[in-house]
């Protein structure tokens, strides 16, 4: 029989969207390698292999076949996309171009031990999956105040929509870590975005991850128009670079570079850098998230080794707690992370970052971690509509 491999939905979907992967026309009980490859927009190769079993009907599915042995092992659907790994040590897979194209995928089924065999290797089948960003008909709208300029991605259709603020990295990857943080740049945004004829609702969502999350904290403290937040392993001071908002400002936690740890295979490790937010002298840097009117959801990795996010995370429940608030929501992930993204992202333990010479440690395992991406993305994606859509319905 012809061999065939298939993933579904074929041909294009959104990153976040799982894909079905099947095997058919194998001969009973044989044993197969499947690759999954991409060529990434600065030309870096990212591959993931995995063994398998057929079936005594000669076909493997991967929603429920067990990986023996590969990159990863046992049930994981999505595991040829989770544990792609760059051909280049260090390198962090990124979508520079979301618009114009995706990342094209391609699909290889080997009759062979194909982890032990030569890359000259033909193979017996094959599928490239174009994985998007964007969905048909989202536009990219371009946004340019006194002080923020940026892109508006505008669902299709007439709306109105519910505004968010995206703080993964794009907002502070020209600041660095030692510049002033004006608030008011940001409450600039948040009020661009709510003055758009297609957004709708009385206030905005933040989503922000690292440093972003600590700005993000601070946004949902001090801005009236921030109603839902969400903190991905951030903290809960103001640390490296100091904060104003009009006649406020706030001092920072001073990072502690003389601490940082070289790990054994290079990368540096951040996570004793950071200052001790529970030091007497430090209080006045910590961000007064009592004053929160909107909603906050925090999500941590417990095997952060970039931030102790947990811990920041529960202190803030715990001020919370003794202000009298419950506007305050944590999920914590065993086996997870610093960088905690959409379902689909390959896991990254350690990466180059652009504000050091060596790349810096993230941690985590990976298959907790991308349990954790799955779990979470529904819960940010449920308490996003929640607050800011309250008499919407849910897309999910």
């Amino acid at each position: 029989p012809t061999q065939q491999l298939s993933g579904e939905p074929g041909g294009s979907s959104l990153v976040d969207e799982p894909l079905k992967i099947q095997i058919s026309g194998l001969p009973p009980s044989q044993l197969v390698s499947l690759q999954a490859s991409l060529t990434d927009e600065k030309g870096v190769l990212f591959c993931s292999r995995a063994l398998y079993w057929s079936d005594e009907a000669g076909e493997v599915d991967l929603e429920w076949a067990a990986a023996t042995g590969g990159d990863y092992r046992g049930v994981q659907p999505m595991g040829l996309f989770q544990c792609l790994k760059p051909e280049k040590l260090f390198y962090r897979l990124l979508k520079r171009d979301v618009m114009q194209s995706p990342f094209r995928v391609r699909l290889d089924l080997f009759d062979s031990y194909y982890v032990f065999s030569s890359p000259s290797d033909q193979p017996a089948a094959s599928q490239t999956v174009e994985r998007w960003y964007v969905a048909p008909g989202v536009q990219q709208v371009q946004i340019r105040g006194s002080r923020v300029h940026g892109a508006l991605f505008l669902p299709p259709g007439e709306g109105p929509f519910p505004g968010l603020i995206d703080i993964f990295a794009s907002l502070l990857a020209s600041r660095g870590f030692a510049a002033l943080v004006d608030l008011e740049c940001f409450e600039e945004a948040a009020n661009i975005v709510l003055g758009h004829p297609k957004v709708g609702g009385t206030g905005v969502g933040v989503v922000a991850i690292c440093k972003g999350a600590e700005i993000a904290l601070a946004m949902a403290t001090f801005l009236s128009q921030i109603t839902a937040t969400v903190c991905i392993n951030g903290t809960s001071a103001i640390h490296g670079s100091a904060l104003r908002y009009r006649d406020l400002h706030i001092s920072p936690i001073p990072y502690k570079l003389e601490c940082v740890r070289l790990t054994p295979l290079g990368p540096l490790s951040f996570f004793s850098v950071i200052g001790d937010t529970r030091a007497e002298a430090n209080q006045g840097s910590i961000i007064p998230v009592e004053k929160t009117q909107g909603q906050i959801l925090f999500i941590v990795g417990e095997s952060d080794q970039n931030y102790n996010s947990k811990a920041y995370a529960e202190e803030v429940m715990e001020r919370m707690r003794r202000h009298g608030r419950k506007n305050c929501t944590l999920l914590s992930y065993p086996g997870a992370g610093h960088l905690i993204e959409p379902p689909g992202s390959p896991f990254c333990p350690c990466s180059w970052s652009p504000f050091f010479v060596l790349p810096l440690m993230w941690g985590g395992e990976a298959q907790p971690h991308a349990a954790a991406q799955e779990h979470s993305w529904r819960e940010i994606q449920n308490f996003l509509w929640h607050h800011l859509c309250p008499t919407g319905s849910s897309k999910l």
